[in-house]
């Protein structure tokens, strides 16, 4: 799950893709981390961990990681929160193999619309909420199809 500082987003939607993969017995790892380095280290949004909070999900743990090309080796599905994510992780991709295991995460529900899911950095607590809800809905598609092995 990738996003542009990996403190609001995508910590959110690996939080989220944690609890769905314990709820349909999927045996996968999930990760975060972002584009840019502007938060390596730091704990997610305290609006982020407190929308999670409420649906009985921790991520006060994490940490703010920056995407490495190694990752493509690491991961078999890289997610992209927006198009531009979408770029700055195509720009990293060595090959073809890399390229295809890049995807905007909202295609899962919306395939070819190019919708994505917003930053809620600069608004408040319900805009979090908002993320969550898009997030919920997205991971839960993406575990039903992770489950039928359809990726």
């Amino acid at each position: 799950m990738v996003c542009l500082g990996n403190i609001c987003r995508s910590p959110i939607a690996e939080g989220v893709m944690r609890q769905k993969i314990e709820e349909y017995g999927i045996d996968a790892e999930v990760n975060s981390c972002g584009t840019a380095s502007y938060h390596i280290g730091e704990a997610p949004d305290y609006r982020g961990i407190q929308t999670l909070n409420n649906y009985d999900i921790d991520i006060s743990q994490h940490q703010g990681q920056q995407f490495t090309v190694s990752d493509f080796d690491t991961y078999d599905l890289i997610f992209a929160m927006d198009t531009s994510n979408y770029s700055n992780l195509a720009a990293k991709a060595r090959n073809q193999k890399d390229m295809e295991k890049i995807k905007l995460l909202m295609d899962e529900t919306y395939p070819g619309k190019q919708k994505i899911v917003p930053d809620p950095y600069y608004g408040n607590i319900s805009d979090f909420q908002n993320v969550f809800q898009l997030l919920e809905k997205v991971c839960d598609t993406l575990s039903n199809t992770l489950q039928n092995k359809a990726i």
